[in-house]
């Protein structure tokens, strides 16, 4: 075991990076923590198919297909921003239902995300935020959960996750 110096745990304590999305500091002993706004995500289901959205990852480098999903702005509810990602991102708001809550990698990262299940889909004007270039997309979720499986489809945690649901009601 290393003796730690006076003053040592507040300097890794101290925030090394903020950004508009996240901010980066160092915790008592040796960790480093990424801290976020917590999310939503909405599974939608209708005769087999399951709604999704396409868009470029820069981060990955790759065009990938998720659920859609976003941050909890400040004084909202994870229903209410459920409700407007939905809307944002899909041009659709429904009846939506808790599913469950996750954090998508709790070594790093203190991201927590909420999972709604989406029915009774009828349209909802939204507009996507000016970083987003989306195509919304329904696959079959048999053809999703084995391009997940395989490998072919690399996604979200938070699409892993509410896909894993979707396979519960099929």
């Amino acid at each position: 075991m290393t003796k730690t110096e006076p003053g040592q745990d507040a300097l890794q304590e101290q925030i090394h990076f903020q950004g508009r999305l996240l901010t980066v500091k160092g915790m008592p002993g040796g960790w480093e923590m990424v801290e976020k706004n917590p999310a939503v995500c909405v599974l939608a289901i209708r005769d087999g198919l399951v709604l999704g959205v396409e868009q470029q990852r820069p981060v990955v480098g790759l065009t990938t297909w998720e659920l859609p999903a976003g941050i909890i702005d400040p004084g909202e509810t994870p229903l209410q921003a459920a409700l407007r990602e939905l809307a944002e991102e899909t041009q659709l708001t429904g009846d939506l239902t808790y599913l469950t809550e996750f954090y998508s990698s709790p070594g790093f990262t203190n991201e927590h995300t909420t999972l709604y299940l989406a029915e009774n889909l009828r349209p909802q004007a939204g507009t996507p935020d000016d970083t987003e270039d989306l195509t919304v997309s329904w696959r079959p979720l048999a053809e999703l959960d084995e391009a997940i499986r395989s490998g072919r489809l690399l996604s979200s945690a938070s699409t892993a996750v509410g896909l894993a649901h979707a396979l519960r009601f099929a």
